[in-house]
């Protein structure tokens, strides 16, 4: 196994880790057709940009870039982590599942909440949803790749 610099994990993790979430977004956005993908990305936008909504094109831009700041942060704790705890190298889908877990926590239970002064509809599909998101296309990933180093 080639040894990858941290940056190099962080990046490749962030890019391969990012773009599978924000694409599931996608397409259950278009799939729910309950708003456009525009929309949906200056929600994401919205979060630390109150007024993103109101951006066009531009907020939507935002919300990417929000996206993936966010998963920068979510991969760099975790490389920096597996870099110190060789276990979570060792067994990259149990600790993946359990990263995906804690993020799921994290983002739908204390992020979101907080910013926005309501709890996430509880709806059983929307949580499984959310559940295999960040367990198979955030945790998962990211576990493989922190490996690499």
């Amino acid at each position: 196994m080639t040894n990858w610099t941290t940056g190099r994990r962080i990046l490749v993790g962030t890019l391969v880790a990012g773009t599978l979430d924000i694409g599931a977004a996608i397409l259950l956005t278009l799939y729910f057709g309950k708003r456009t993908v525009s929309a949906m990305l200056r929600g994401v936008a919205s979060g630390p940009l109150p007024d993103a909504p109101g951006w066009g094109t531009l907020g939507s831009a935002a919300g990417l870039a929000v996206h993936y700041a966010l998963m920068a942060i979510m991969v760099a704790a975790y490389v920096l982590l597996a870099d110190r705890r060789p276990a979570l190298k060792a067994n990259p889908a149990l600790y993946g599942v359990a990263y995906g877990l804690i993020t799921y926590v994290i983002m739908n239970l204390i992020v979101v909440p907080l910013r926005f002064h309501t709890p996430l509809p509880p709806s059983a599909l929307a949580i499984c949803t959310q559940l295999f998101c960040h367990i198979v296309l955030v945790g998962l990933p990211i576990a493989f790749i922190a490996r690499k180093g």
